[in-house]
């Protein structure tokens, strides 16, 4: 299966439920954001922008645990913001676990290692001697992060652990040099590569997210796929890039750039996404056979961002994930006061023009999961594509020439270092290293601080 059959039998009976209940409307995922503070300013995302003015602020464990109870959602998507950089973040996945909940922690990765670090040391016994040995021999782990773990743990809180009910989410929007470009800090990529060959070796369930733009070469995420699924990856959520409000602002403002070379639109979308089918027939990609159909634009859905609401520090975010018209204080406001049939694309036609380019998994995939504008056969092709047998990763993966960016000199500020005299990075091998993973992206971000007036955010 690509899916766990308890997860998926899971969010199966919970649409059965509501279905037999004739529930005109009801939650599939909950995207919650615990916080807005980010340590990356990725190029396309407006978060920190939008909630400029918040980002100190943060929910409460209890409003998180109490808004997921709210949504009734069978899965939580934790995101942000980075939701690492959360205080509570490990009681906050316990507690959702707790309520039953299948949890995503969406990370852009930075800080991933330092939690599976804290696993480890949790687990700490000398029989775990042998392991740590290899880790450090992969350079997985620092010899300051064995001293670590081999002094254990004396904290009362709980930490993240493997379950088949958790997914580290990681995004990652092509390779080494694409990456870290749209990241805006070289390293990330490296860190994030580290980040899941760690997780994986703890028995971590781990998927991937992807954003497609303009610019994005669809044989490079080819490639990224070919790679990840190589190291064990055991899924993928992409989708394509949309210029909501927010994303807009940012782009002009603090980049002085033209939205309309970045983001894409609804042509543009179908043309990325042609070999979407064949894909899916290849890699493990999350989600419906009939949302990548729509992708493909071989048929049209309508809008159902009802069924991902997203709870954050301000209320419940209305209409959707991306667009902001208000918040409100409850779940059930929301739905019963916004006029959901203002939103969307209808035959073509978009009911309200920020609308008109979106084609974004937040507000098609649950469509073709809920039969919104169902077609004959589609109930049969998604039971087929989702419990079928899953993709096994090809090999040659492992070949794909993934760290093209910083790790051998070529990242996208080694001109501007090498004008301001910073050494020349050393070659490096296509295994990420460990201990220095973490001071090199600090070192890139410094570097990138240190020349963000002359070089005017994102390089080329």
């Amino acid at each position: 299966m690509r899916f766990p059959l308890a997860l998926t039998a899971k969010i199966a009976a919970h649409i059965l439920k509501h279905k037999l209940l004739r529930t005109r409307r009801f939650a599939l995922v909950l995207q919650l954001e615990p916080l807005h503070t980010c340590n990356l300013t990725c190029t396309g995302c407006g978060r920190i922008r939008e909630y400029s003015t918040s980002l100190k602020d943060m929910m409460t464990l209890e409003d998180c645990l109490g808004a997921a109870v709210e949504a009734g959602a069978p899965m939580v998507s934790v995101c942000g913001g980075e939701p690492l950089i959360y205080p509570h973040i490990e009681e906050l996945v316990a507690g959702l676990l707790r309520q039953g909940r299948i949890v995503y922690v969406c990370t852009n990765g930075v800080f991933m290692r330092r939690k599976l670090c804290e696993y480890l040391a949790s687990i700490y016994t000398p029989a775990l001697e042998p392991e740590l040995t290899t880790l450090l021999r992969d350079n997985l782990i620092s010899g300051r992060d064995a001293a670590a773990v081999r002094q254990g743990t004396t904290r009362s809180r709980p930490v993240i652990a493997p379950t088949k009910w958790l997914y580290w989410n990681v995004h990652v929007d092509g390779l080494e040099y694409t990456h870290d470009l749209a990241v805006e800090r070289e390293g990330v990529f490296r860190e994030c590569v580290a980040a899941i060959r760690l997780a994986k070796r703890l028995g971590f369930q781990v998927a991937t997210n992807t954003t497609v733009y303009k610019e994005t070469d669809m044989r490079e995420i080819e490639q990224l796929f070919q790679y990840v699924s190589a190291l064990g990856v055991d899924g993928h959520t992409i989708s394509p890039g949309y210029d909501f409000d927010a994303a807009k602002r940012d782009m002009i403002q603090r980049l002085g750039k033209n939205p309309a070379d970045f983001f894409l639109t609804r042509e543009m979308t179908r043309k990325k996404f042609a070999n979407i089918l064949e894909w899916g027939d290849r890699f493990n990609i999350f989600g419906t056979r009939v949302y990548q159909e729509f992708l493909a634009g071989k048929r049209e859905l309508t809008c159902t961002a009802w069924a991902i609401p997203t709870r954050n520090i301000r209320g419940w975010k209305a209409p959707c994930y991306l667009m902001t018209d208000t918040h409100y204080p409850t779940y059930r406001q929301m739905l019963d006061e916004v006029d959901w049939n203002r939103y969307g694309v209808v035959n073509g036609v978009a009911r309200d023009p920020r609308c008109e380019n979106c084609m974004v998994h937040c507000g098609y995939d649950p469509s073709g999961a809920l039969g919104v504008n169902a077609r004959q056969g589609d109930t049969w092709k998604n039971i087929k594509y989702n419990f079928g047998s899953r993709p096994k990763p090809n090999p040659e993966g492992l070949r794909v020439k993934a760290f093209n960016g910083v790790s051998i000199g070529k990242g996208h500020l080694a001109e501007a270092k090498a004008a301001l005299g910073f050494a020349k990075p050393p070659a490096r091998s296509a295994a990420p290293g460990g201990a220095g993973v973490a001071a090199a992206a600090q070192e890139a971000h410094e570097a990138h601080e240190a020349q963000g007036a002359a070089l005017g955010g994102r390089q080329g």
